[in-house]
């Protein structure tokens, strides 16, 4: 078959590589689209730690060619999205249901072959039939979920106000969950005029760009000095990181969803906002529970067939396989503002 397989640091290559083996427990997918994930980039570009060659990818859909003789919940020909997150299903935190928390998972598209390929080898636990369901949007079930699974966590309600810091692929995600669940304003805050454009299309109701104004002092202008309800952090920034402290309202709640990249140092006033306020703050992490994969994923595959999602607005650039490399010189260039960007075997 042909894969983006990478070989080193910044080395993603359209070769030929061999075909997958199924197992009597696994199927066979092939890929139709798979997602660049945000936390793609960093690791391909500068910080790959899993082993080589590899294929990444971790957020794709496509059809079942073939499958295991003990495989009985899905069928060959069957449209599916992957599950890439594989528990160990013994550990405390399986045992208990927390899945996003198992200590010996493995991971399709970083230890084990990802979804930059044609086709995939995969656990039939680890299918769901998506239907009709379009290819691409079925690829955006994954960071969907991911969206939901801290939107599930820190339970917004009728009414709130919520600041979203972070306007990209998952904070414009999570910003249609809140639409969803009812929340009254939504404050997105961004350092791209784009992406707060794209963001007030799809729910947002307050746009503010962080280049021009103070985020800061801006939310705390709109809240009468108060405060948002819950504030969301979708950047894995440390500027946003901190900021989520000094605009939410006393008792009220942080969603930190980003990764960090780097060690995050609090002001004084930062910190003492999380005891002067009392505070909660939650981390979000994956998006699986029990029964897994979750809640969340089926949700997003509903949620979508009903078309209270919008998928297609949020989809940038799309590249053949074969583009590959050019993919991600692109993103690696910076010359180009993108949103989310598809790869299509």
């Amino acid at each position: 078959m042909k894969a983006g397989v990478l070989f080193g640091v910044n080395d993603i290559r359209y070769v030929d590589f061999p075909d997958p083996v199924c197992g009597e427990d696994d199927v066979i997918v092939n890929v139709k689209a798979c997602g660049v994930c945000g936390s793609d980039p960093p690791r391909i570009l500068r910080n790959w730690k899993y082993p080589l060659p590899a294929i990444p990818g971790h957020e794709f859909s496509g059809v079942i060619v073939e499958k295991g003789r003990k495989v009985e919940n899905v069928e060959v020909g069957d449209r599916v999205v992957v599950i890439p997150f594989i528990p160990c299903r013994k550990c405390d935190n399986c045992l208990r249901g927390n899945f996003s928390l198992c200590d010996h998972y493995d991971m399709l598209g970083a230890n084990l072959y990802g979804g930059f390929a044609e086709y995939v080898r995969v656990p039939s636990t680890n299918v769901l039939n998506i239907g009709d369901l379009d290819f691409e949007s079925a690829a955006m079930i994954e960071p969907l979920a991911v969206a939901l699974h801290g939107v599930y966590g820190i339970r917004p309600a009728i009414g709130d106000t919520v600041a979203i810091m972070g306007s990209g692929t998952l904070g414009q995600l999570v910003i249609q969950w809140l639409k969803i669940c009812g929340v009254k304003d939504i404050i997105a805050v961004d350092i791209s005029e784009k992406k707060l454009s794209e963001a007030k299309i799809l729910g947002a109701t307050i746009c503010i760009n962080a280049k021009e104004k103070n985020p800061v002092e801006e939310i705390l202008k709109l809240t009468s000095n108060k405060g948002v309800d819950i504030a969301f952090e979708c950047a894995g920034s440390t500027i946003t990181q901190e900021q989520c402290l000094l605009v939410t309202r006393k008792k009220g709640k942080i969603a930190y969803l980003g990764i960090a990249y780097s060690d995050i140092h609090l002001s004084e006033k930062a910190f003492e906002s999380i005891f002067r306020k009392e505070l909660t703050l939650k981390g979000f992490w994956n998006s699986y529970t029990a029964p897994f994969p979750g809640e969340e994923w089926y949700s997003s595959i509903a949620y979508l067939k009903n078309k209270s999602i919008n998928i297609e607005s949020m989809i940038s650039h799309r590249f053949e396989l074969s583009r590959i490399k050019e993919a991600f010189d692109m993103i690696g260039g910076k010359k180009e503002e993108y949103n989310k960007i598809m790869i299509i075997p």
